[in-house]
């Protein structure tokens, strides 16, 4: 059984802290691989993959430097964990 965690902020960015509730929604899921490329000097680089399917968000309480209409526009394309064991509705996604 999964137990609730009380979450909050050390400090505020420039947007106040703020609470969003569990959802349910699609949008690409992305992956990013570090990849060892030889030569001289040796060197990193990434590679990405992706898959779109449903997933969930759990509650999450936080704060940021950057406003609210750009949190919401670009959620998609910011990194951030789906929980496939555990999902807030549902069943195992």
């Amino acid at each position: 059984m999964l137990t609730s965690l009380k979450q909050r902020t050390e400090g505020e960015g420039t947007q106040a802290t703020h609470t969003h509730e569990p959802r349910v929604h699609t949008h690409d899921h992305y992956h990013l691989t570090h990849v060892h490329v030889e030569g001289e000097p040796p060197e990193w680089r990434h590679q990405a993959s992706w898959h779109t399917h449903e997933h969930d968000h759990r509650q999450v309480v936080h704060s940021h430097d950057y406003g609210r209409a750009n949190e919401d526009e670009h959620h998609a394309r910011r990194a951030h964990v789906h929980d496939h064991e555990h999902p807030v509705h549902g069943e195992h996604i």
